[in-house]
């Protein structure tokens, strides 16, 4: 998605862009918001990574350093989304591996004479919602130590997001995708986590989403929104809402009366989302405290 910014409206809105290499962001009302695209993990950080995870396996495409962070300046509430962590949330959900059509099993050798025993969830599937933490800069050498999440507290809330008023015509002021890691399932469909960030004179708005298709067999969209709306108050408020949806091809097809089978159909989960049912849904809010 391309995006022109206009420095007018940049300007009436108070905000400024920097950037600096793979680097990007932007400041406004009290809050940085920033972007880092690198490129994937090298084969030492590969076994690090390995290492710190307890596991063999990895998607084929790690982007380690890749990040979008969003800071609230005076409190120094840093809401931020790695990969690192978001494997760990796979990790830890540890789902059963999903059932893989024998003929297809092949695909995951990486030599011809090697066995295929799918025992983890190779989908690389993540409850994963961001990260939080509390950072002051207390250093002498204005070096920032971090506080854990220990003082984040998300409540659940009846709140929703405003989608319709997000899609108002109001200028974008910055606007970043930063992908976390992906996987092609051995050429039997993706597995995708992304987020993206959009900035606008009145609010920030970003979507992290998990994408996974496996051919012939499931579909799985895991989406977090986060809105925070620019204003007066000391005390920001952020609304969050996680849904999950899922279906098999199959039932997909029974539902949607013949609903085309073919993999094909199913490549943007933009549009095919409001066919999966929802077995998930949550929303919260977080107070601010500066």
């Amino acid at each position: 998605m391309a995006v022109e910014i206009d420095d007018k409206d940049l300007k009436a809105a108070g905000a400024e862009l920097f950037a600096d290499g793979g680097n990007r962001g932007v400041r406004i009302h009290g809050w940085l918001i920033e972007s880092r695209t690198h490129s994937i993990l090298n084969s030492a950080a590969i076994q690090e990574w390995e290492h710190k995870l307890d596991t063999n396996h990895l998607p084929e495409m790690v982007f380690g350093e890749n990040t979008l962070i969003l800071k609230h300046l005076s409190s120094g509430t840093k809401i931020h989304f790695n990969a690192f962590d978001a494997l760990c949330g796979w990790k830890q959900e540890a789902l059963p591996p999903v059932e893989v059509p024998a003929a297809a099993k092949w695909k995951f050798r990486s030599k011809p004479s090697q066995q295929v025993i799918l025992d983890y969830d190779y989908t690389f599937t993540t409850p994963y919602c961001g990260s939080c933490t509390v950072e002051n800069d207390k250093d002498m050498n204005a070096k920032e130590t971090s506080e854990e999440t220990s003082n984040i507290l998300w409540q659940d809330c009846k709140e929703q997001i405003d989608l319709v008023a997000l899609a108002s015509k109001e200028p974008i002021l910055f606007y970043d995708e930063v992908v976390l890691y992906e996987d092609e399932l051995a050429d039997n469909g993706v597995s995708l986590l992304t987020v993206k960030v959009r900035v606008m004179p009145s609010s920030w708005f970003l979507l992290l989403r998990f994408w996974l298709r496996v051919d012939g067999v499931l579909i799985r969209l895991r989406e977090t929104r986060m809105h925070c709306v620019f204003g007066g108050s000391t005390n920001p408020i952020i609304l969050r809402e996680t849904c999950w949806r899922e279906s098999t091809f199959e039932a997909l097809s029974a539902v949607s009366k013949g609903y085309p089978f073919d993999a094909a159909t199913y490549n943007d989960p933009s549009i095919i989302s409001q066919r999966l049912p929802i077995i998930m849904h949550r929303a919260q809010k977080l107070v601010i405290s500066s």
